[in-house]
Formats: C-alpha cells, structure tokens, sequence
C-alpha cells in the first residue's frame, strides 16, 4: 500500500482559498496521473480535477476558473489550489494517484467553507 499523506483542508468563508496538498511515498510518483475528488454529506464522490503524468489538466465545470491543479515530480506530490470557494464546495476531498495496474487513495481531508 502507498500511502499518501494529504493536508491543507480546514474552514474558510465563502470567496476565500485554500491550497490542498497530498504526498506520496514508495511509488514512481512522475509516471503516474493523480487526480482529487470531494464528497459531500449524502453525495456521491465526484471527481474534481485531475494531471496526467505528462502534466495534461482536466476541470469538472463546477471547478473551472477557480481550482487549479498542480504537480511537483521531485517531491512527488500533487496540490489543488482552490479560489473563490463557495459553500457548496464543502466536502471531503481525496487525493487519487494511479498507473497501468494500480490505484491509491489518500486518507481525505476535510473542507469546509462557511461565514
């Protein structure tokens, strides 16, 4: 199991960012595609925006404009700027990390965007 260790979740009101960060260890980070998702209460998890391991992004239109996702190979970890956050962005967000034959999940991290 490849543990991925994610951070930057916390409370902020509505218009305010927050940057998501989730590490990984024990895997050839550069080759993979990495990915966040978020689940909402009652909701199923969705996916949120995601990286190729050639770098190549992709924005669920609930997103687009606001979240940026990003990748650093030499410390093998993937980060999720998100800006202008609106309430119905509260959720618990997953980091993904995937190849050919495998898949990795983070442990989650709580956002919670409230006034």
């Amino acid at each position: 199991q490849v543990p991925l260790v994610e951070s930057g979740g916390g409370l902020v009101q509505p218009g305010g960012s927050l940057r998501l960060s989730c590490a990984a260890s024990g895997v050839r980070f550069s080759s993979r595609n990495a990915a966040w998702y978020r689940q909402a209460p009652g909701k199923q998890r969705e996916s949120v925006a995601s990286i190729t391991s050639g770098g190549r992004t992709n924005y669920a239109d609930t997103v687009k404009g606001r979240f940026a996702i990003s990748r650093d190979n030499t410390k093998n970890s993937v980060y999720l700027q998100m800006n202008a956050l609106k309430p119905e962005d509260t959720a618990v967000y997953y980091c993904n990390v995937w190849g050919s034959n495998d898949s990795y999940w983070g442990q989650g991290t709580q956002v919670t965007v409230s006034s």
